[in-house]
């Protein structure tokens, strides 16, 4: 890249550059029926380049990719390019992030073992939690990656960090006399916890069996609707993405700093905080694309907002101090520690959760969920909920305890109370 940035640098109407450099090394394991088929190590580069010029009032900005065969004079081509497409963009000026160096490694116990070692470990794990009867994992895939990343610019940034995490595709089968279920699982993690990944798949087993096993129901008392972690995250990011600088700033925000999100507050308060890095959390980072330093911030206290986050360019343009681009939705743990008394129904997973923050609505289709009818515990499927997210928020109570999944750190359950069945 040192060819690169000797073209950028000496580009006359070149007004910032940044470089963005990738290394991913991943070890991957292929599992089918059981039996390892394929073992692959691979190693793969991506250089972007993004090239800034200043015209007028104006700053535009236009991205391209270096590749190993690229030649010196495609390079200064691209280059010319970039730079025609970037004086056409009106955009505010904005600066870049200047003068900060240094190597981090966001924390992982991965950084202490074999790729092999950590990758059959894992596979062990996966096929061991597999307990049901007549069930079966027909493929399995397993990635172990090492992200190193490097940030470089024109104002003296050049930082790397390394990260870490793995990834497992399953596909649980469970085969009756006449018919068989498929499902899909994917676990995303950074630390590895044998005891929750093997609950996690143990739990995509039985999960597969009852949805063999689910029926449509004739009809669904009003009860209490509990989400778990992965419709309950989608949930909290909708209101996250909310506050981003980005949304702000273009005026397609519903809530303003100073506002209730809980209005009448009847349940759990809630409070949530973007941050740069969570151990366990695989969208945890050091800093973002742009080099920033990530600064967590609290965006919704007891219910009201209190702040806003977002990258630099944003930040700036609103006159906030830029938190960096954060990724780790973090909640706070509520106050309820059971959740079996009936009746309820148990949303497993869905077609699609939806979050409409203007039509103050808050529904889906649900593929699984498990019905107690205040006697039983049933698998059902083809029902539906809906209600008012206003009032959803204003009733929410929240677990006790947390799970991390994904980008999402917070209460493993909620209880929706007023929704709507059918």
């Amino acid at each position: 890249m040192r060819e690169t940035m000797m073209l950028l640098a000496g580009h006359s109407r070149v007004s910032d550059y940044k470089v963005n450099i990738t290394k991913k090394e991943s070890y991957e394991l292929f599992f089918v029926k059981g039996a390892l088929e394929t073992v692959r190590h691979t190693d793969t580069w991506d250089r972007e380049v993004t090239v800034y010029v200043d015209h007028g009032e104006y700053r535009g900005a236009s991205r391209f990719f270096i590749y190993p065969s690229t030649t010196f004079s495609q390079k200064a081509d691209l280059i010319n390019e970039a730079v025609e497409k970037a004086s056409l963009i009106q955009n505010q000026k904005y600066d870049l992030p200047s003068r900060e160096t240094g190597r981090f490694t966001v924390e992982s116990n991965f950084e202490n073992l074999e790729p092999a070692e950590l990758a059959a470990s894992i596979a062990k794990t996966v096929f061991e939690a597999n307990t049901v009867e007549n069930a079966s994992l027909n493929a399995v895939e397993i990635f172990i990656n090492k992200y190193s990343q490097r940030v470089i610019n024109s104002r003296g940034l050049d930082k790397t960090q390394i990260r870490y995490d793995a990834m497992v595709e399953a596909i649980p089968t469970y085969n009756g006399q006449e018919l068989s279920v498929e499902l899909y699982e994917q676990c995303n993690f950074s630390n590895l916890d044998i005891e929750h990944l093997r609950k996690e798949i143990a739990g995509k087993m039985a999960e597969v069996k009852a949805r063999f096993q689910a029926t449509t129901p004739a009809e669904i008392k009003p009860c209490r609707v509990i989400l778990n972690p992965l419709e309950l995250s989608q949930l909290f990011w909708f209101l996250s993405d909310d506050l981003n600088y980005a949304t702000v700033y273009g005026h397609s925000n519903l809530h303003t700093k100073g506002d209730m999100i809980q209005k009448n507050p009847t349940g759990d308060k809630l409070t949530v905080t973007m941050a740069g890095s969570i151990p366990g959390n695989v969208q945890s980072r050091c800093f973002d694309d742009d080099g920033m330093a990530l600064t967590n911030t609290t965006i919704i206290e007891d219910g009201k907002v209190v702040n806003y986050f977002g990258a630099n360019r944003f930040g700036q343009y609103l006159g906030e101090k830029p938190t960096g681009d954060l990724k780790c939705l973090k909640v706070a743990p509520g106050t309820v520690t059971d959740f079996q008394t009936g009746p309820y129904l148990e949303v497993v997973s869905m077609s699609a959760f939806q979050v409409d923050l203007y039509s103050d609505y808050v529904g889906g289709e649900v593929r699984l969920a498990y019905y107690h009818d205040g006697e039983t515990i049933i698998p059902v499927t083809g029902v539906s909920f809906s209600g008012s997210l206003a009032q959803c928020l204003n009733t929410i109570r929240l677990s006790a305890k947390t799970v991390t999944q994904d980008g999402y750190t917070g209460p493993a359950k909620a209880i929706l109370e007023g929704m709507n069945i059918y």
